[in-house]
């Protein structure tokens, strides 16, 4: 719902009803990623999409329908081989899309869940969308330190245990910014999701835009730039000389900072994370090596860096020379970018993304026409490494 958080949020204002079609299941190689949404208000206004357009009509019918009845329902869809005509998706996936009513006040779960994800706040949504029909489409928004909404709308009740646990595994989920599905029993224990007597909840979790801090003001880190906020990345440039490092240079950057990249990146620790990414462009040893001598020691998703074959196993063996080990230049991926025969700013920009969403997914790096296995390879890591009450959706 992040992508059309604004718009939720400018209908719940003005007390609008709608209704959320979320995906909370992808099988296959389904066209979006589990979060994605589409929204219909009263009025047959539609914003976002679930599928690309597979089965966005649908969809559409399945929320007017939802806001019509007040019923929130879970929807399958896939290709059919018996009527190639039949909704679903003609790339052999499979959409699991959990619709849910919203009537502004009614919910103080979903009220707050959409004012949080709006105004950027980091938020689990955890929403029942399978289980016992009194359960289904109750809303929990869960914070850091807090939680509104209830799964007993009507005071305490045996769902307190498992309100207790959910919020537990919706905390868990947020701090490591993860979306997934949870599946507890009604007393709140962890069990199989086809156990009976079960509850399934999706777990979103909303949390600030993912940073990438470019270093080196130069023509090339104008591209990186421009496609780093394509990807959704929150962009910041650093460089150390003021001539080149402004605002007019670097327009699309999130911010534009003057200061020794070192310094600039140890004044950042407290906001940087796991999906991380720093590109390391300034091809200068009195920048680089003070810079890379702490990004290869901290826990960020990625570190590049620009350079030749030549530049690269010099500024590894200063590397040495300052004490990080060997399995800690190795994180380091220099020369920065796939092997695609880039030249200008642009296609190397190309290039650099390619291996950033590679090492984020787990891409193998190949042409998709030269194997015949899975095309998402995240899916299949995350649920290889799930516990056992989470079911990566």
């Amino acid at each position: 719902m992040q992508d059309i958080a604004e718009q939720l949020q400018a209908w719940h204002a003005s007390g609008r009803s709608f209704a959320v079609a979320t995906v909370v299941g992808v099988s296959g190689s389904a066209p979006r990623d589990p979060g994605a949404a589409l929204a219909v208000d009263a009025d047959g206004e539609a914003v976002g999409s679930v599928s690309g357009g597979c089965v966005e009509g649908a969809v559409y019918e399945l929320c007017r329908e939802a806001i019509d009845s007040g019923r929130p329902v879970l929807e399958r869809f896939g290709y059919s081989d018996e009527d190639a005509f039949a909704v679903g998706l003609t790339c052999g996936g499979i959409l699991d899309v959990f619709v849910q009513p919203v009537v502004p006040g009614a919910d103080a779960g979903l009220d707050a869940g959409i004012t949080y994800i709006a105004s950027g706040t980091p938020v689990a949504l955890v929403r029942a969308i399978e289980g016992p029909a009194g359960l289904l489409g109750a809303t929990v928004a869960v914070t850091a330190g807090t939680h509104h909404g209830t799964l007993s709308p009507g005071g305490p009740s045996t769902t307190g245990a498992l309100e207790r646990s959910v919020v537990a595994e919706a905390r868990a989920l947020l701090d490591a910014g993860k979306t997934a599905t949870v599946t507890l029993a009604l007393d709140g224990r962890p069990c199989d999701p086809t156990a009976a007597s079960t509850v399934t909840f999706f777990v979103e979790s909303y949390v600030p835009k993912p940073r990438m801090l470019v270093f080196g003001a130069i023509d090339f880190a104008a591209a990186v730039v421009r496609i780093g906020k394509f990807l959704g990345y929150h962009v910041t440039v650093c460089d150390a000389r003021p001539v080149f490092a402004t605002a007019r240079r670097f327009p699309e950057a999130d911010e534009v900072v003057v200061d020794w990249p070192h310094r600039y990146l140890d004044s950042q620790l407290e906001a940087l994370d796991g999906r991380t990414v720093l590109c390391v462009l300034t091809h200068d040893a009195k920048f680089d090596i003070p810079l890379l001598e702490r990004a290869l020691r901290l826990p960020v998703g990625f570190v590049g860096a620009m350079g030749s074959r030549r530049t690269h196993l010099e500024r590894n063996a200063k590397l040495r020379d300052v004490g990080l080990s060997e399995a800690e230049i190795a994180r380091l991926r220099s020369p920065i970018g796939l092997d695609l025969g880039a030249r200008t700013p642009e296609e190397t920009a190309v290039a650099v993304a390619a291996e950033i969403v590679a090492s984020r997914r787990g891409g193998g790096c190949l042409p998709l026409s030269s194997g015949a296995g899975p095309i998402h390879h995240d899916l299949q890591r995350a649920d290889a490494g799930a516990p056992k009450a989470w079911r990566v959706a």
